[in-house]
């Protein structure tokens, strides 16, 4: 039992939100990690926060029974920046794998030490566009009918490592490591059990990953790039406890003070406080520490810019294209329409105009690489027609935003009923790489056959980040058709060698890029001269230069 004045004082500051301040401690540099043995520097900052994740200074504050790994919601705003917690990190080489791992950060500490609320402060202070922050929390066991009745009594132990799946855990965050999409279970912490969605989450430059027995598992040691401990005085933990968990997770105080006494002090002593040796960098305080903060980003960044980001590979234009590539026969009037579009002089309207119908007969070639089967009729004169039918599940079209989208009216006019799926991916300048920046398709696509629909393709490297991302969703190789007006030879060379069974259609492959990998001779941009919209650089492929037309 707590005296009397702490339970006034837990009160108090949970019916008025307000935030603990205490003075300025030292930040102290442990061994296994290349920075200054011995540092001690003095932060005078006396900000703190509650152990959440908060999307802005100033947000209301939300009541939340259950945890997803803190991926949610996608976007991070701070003052001057958007960071995006969800996403799929840019690099991948000629063979559609991820040329590099991303950059884990384990952060170990006491409930309510302020684990999170480092990790937000170190999220807004990394200029890196693609953060993950996973929390172990998602990975509670699930309990058994006995377990679940110990637990509502606050009788059963969640500070033990035998409470968590280690098993999961160590899977989830070594695919996440490579870049992969993995679900995270979702732990309801007011019937502790498991909800029966999981949220699927994307690979990123940099996952920070956060958790009471973080450092407990060597397998789970293995995969961490940098080891921060948060070292918080006991008695400010226990009030955050109190605080959260009564706010939040719908305990009493009797309970969460039971708990405390019987699982939580006892298993920090004895499970968490002596990892605090394996750690790289001990913080104490928490979040208030910004010297910490700013050490251990100064530390990510350099470790970020000595791996650099590996280049698509380029191929020799001398060799043959490859054999799952289809083009359009050019007939006369292919040709025609060829020399509408790609002529400069060429009005918005007329171009408009003339690419549809190249469009529709893109998608209507596309339709007869789809699998059939015979199939015999009744005619309405009672005879027989032996003809053929569809053999597939189902037809997704996925449009490449922004132009991808002009190939879907074309689609819709020819495939009835056909399901729409959007993605994203625009190139980092700095970079020059893709990025995927938003993705909406249908639920359960993986057996499908699927059109993915760009105008141009030059590179190859957005249409290889977008079939990565079906994989990822388990539609199958094969059942996959990328679909174009126009190609490079260098990006039907780069998707064919990276993913050899997705079907390559296209109206037509010019031979030449220029030294922006611009198509030659090429379209132009094709969104800008569809949309009306006038483009910064001229003559841009669309899957390097697109911006999201809303």
């Amino acid at each position: 039992m707590l005296p009397s004045l702490v339970k006034i004082l837990v009160l108090v500051l949970i019916g008025s939100g307000k935030q603990e301040c205490f003075s300025s401690s030292c930040i102290m540099s442990a061994s296994g990690c290349d920075l200054p043995g011995g540092l001690l520097c003095c932060s005078g900052s006396g900000e703190d926060s509650l152990d959440r994740l908060l999307p802005h200074a100033g947000a209301p504050r939300r009541k939340s029974t259950t945890t997803l790994s803190k991926t949610e919601p996608p976007l991070l705003r701070t003052g001057t920046r958007t960071i995006y917690t969800a996403g799929r990190p840019p690099w991948y080489d000629e063979h559609g794998a991820q040329s590099k791992e991303a950059f884990v950060i384990g952060l170990c500490g006491g409930s309510a030490s302020g684990k999170t609320t480092v990790a937000n402060k170190i999220i807004e202070a990394l200029d890196v566009p693609w953060v993950v922050l996973l929390s172990m929390d998602s990975f509670y066991k699930v309990l058994s009918p006995e377990e679940q009745l110990l637990a509502a009594k606050n009788d059963y132990n969640f500070d033990h490592p035998g409470a968590f799946d280690f098993e999961l855990l160590v899977s989830t965050l070594r695919k996440l490591k490579q870049g992969k999409s993995v679900k995270i279970p979702v732990y309801d912490f007011t019937t502790h059990r498991r909800q029966k969605d999981w949220k699927n989450v994307y690979g990123a430059s940099v996952i920070i990953f956060e958790g009471i027995m973080s450092f407990a598992d060597k397998e789970l040691l293995q995969l961490l790039d940098m080891k921060i401990f948060v070292d918080t005085d006991s008695d400010i933990r226990l009030v955050r406890r109190l605080r959260r968990d009564i706010t939040e997770r719908g305990r009493d105080i009797e309970g969460v003070i039971k708990q405390y006494n019987k699982f939580v002090k006892p298993a920090f002593e004895q499970y968490i406080e002596p990892t605090m040796r394996l750690a790289d960098i001990v913080v104490p305080r928490g979040g208030g520490n910004m010297v910490a903060i700013d050490l251990i980003v100064q530390h990510v960044h350099s470790q970020l810019e000595e791996v650099s980001i590996a280049l698509l590979a380029s191929v020799q234009q001398t060799q043959p294209l490859p054999q799952t590539l289809s083009v359009l026969e050019s007939t006369p009037q292919v040709r025609g329409l060829h020399t509408i579009i790609r002529n400069k002089e060429t009005s918005r309207d007329e171009f408009i105009f003339y690419s549809k119908r190249l469009m529709r007969l893109l998608i209507e070639y596309a339709l007869t690489f789809l699998p059939s089967q015979p199939c015999v009729v009744q005619t309405p004169q009672g005879s027989e027609y032996e003809g053929r039918s569809y053999n597939g599940k189902g037809i997704t079209g996925v449009s490449i935003l922004r132009a991808g989208e002009t190939m879907e009216p074309a689609l819709r006019a020819v495939c009835k009923d056909v399901r729409i799926g959007k993605i994203l991916i625009q190139t980092n300048l700095d970079s020059g790489e893709p990025e995927l920046h938003y993705l909406r398709l249908p639920k359960d696509i993986s057996e499908d056959h699927v059109i993915l629909m760009d105008s141009t393709v030059s590179t190859g490297a957005a249409a290889m980040m977008a079939v990565r991302v079906l994989l990822d969703h388990e539609v199958q190789e094969d059942n996959i058709m990328l679909v174009s007006l126009l190609m490079a030879e260098l990006g039907v060379h780069s998707v064919a060698y990276a993913f050899p069974k997705v079907k390559i259609i296209t109206t037509a492959v010019d031979k030449d890029l220029d030294q922006f990998f611009h198509v030659i001779p090429g379209i132009g941009d094709f969104g800008d001269r569809y949309f009306g919209t006038d483009g910064s650089i001229s003559c841009c492929d669309d899957e390097d230069q697109e911006q999201l037309s809303l």
